[in-house]
């Protein structure tokens, strides 16, 4: 096993500023999924999230030195991630354009190498009204959700990363949760309706509900087997 494989995220990053030409990019490689997934899950858009990811990686990588050591080393990244996407957001506000549709990939499927999970193929039409609601969302609002809902950090390290209190977190998640409710009230079946009323339709357990205190957002932006989740029961309240 090579040395670096066993050094935590601090050694790595001081290793890094140390001149260790190969440390960063072992640390990057550690935690490449979880920083595409929040990129990708805030930016709705595979080709933003890889810019955003790639001006992170290249703040981060200038950044080291500047480390204090006051968070985790992922606490940091992920606040390096989670600027690049605000930056990408305000630029696309400042000079709007027309996005692909959210499909259009590469062969290989993204130009990070693929690593977010597709949807089966029977859950693609719900994922994707899923994604466009949390696109709909203000920025501050779906940040917390993809962090807290999708991603299954804590709310105290959500706090951390998005450099507010704790309670901000928890009242933009209620407030986001809110707002999707409005916006995905259509995949709840009408009160006393069956499957077989609407041919084709999905059970209720397999539509996304997202209500306070369940985070099944994850169900519905491709997080696949969640694997990329922390902790599947986190709670927001």
């Amino acid at each position: 096993m090579d040395g670096r494989d066993a050094a935590t995220d601090l050694e790595l990053l001081r290793a890094h500023v140390d001149g260790d030409r190969d440390a960063f990019a072992v640390l990057f490689h550690r935690h490449r999924d979880r920083l595409w997934a929040v990129a990708l899950r805030t930016l709705g858009d595979r080709e933003e999230a890889a810019d955003a990811l790639q001006d992170a990686l290249l703040s981060a990588h200038r950044a080291a030195g500047r480390f204090r050591g006051d968070s985790a080393v992922t606490t940091w990244l992920h606040r390096i991630v989670v600027n690049a996407c605000l930056d990408r957001i305000r630029r696309r506000q400042a000079h709007p354009t027309v996005p692909l549709p959210d499909g259009t990939r590469s062969d290989d499927g993204s130009r990070t190498g693929g690593v977010e999970p597709a949807a089966p193929a029977q859950d693609h039409d719900t994922a994707l009204v899923v994604r466009e609601a949390l696109a709909a969302l203000p920025f501050e609002q779906r940040a917390a959700l993809v962090l807290v809902d999708v991603q299954g950090y804590p709310v105290a390290e959500v706090a951390r990363i998005l450099g507010v209190a704790e309670g901000t977190v928890k009242s933009r998640c209620a407030r986001g949760r809110a707002r999707l409710a409005v916006l995905l009230g259509h995949l709840r079946p009408a009160a006393g309706a069956t499957p077989s009323a609407h041919p084709g339709a999905k059970p209720v357990s397999d539509v996304p509900v997202v209500t306070p205190g369940n985070p099944r957002l994850a169900d519905g932006v491709g997080s696949g087997s969640g694997r990329y989740r922390r902790d599947a029961n986190q709670e927001d309240t």
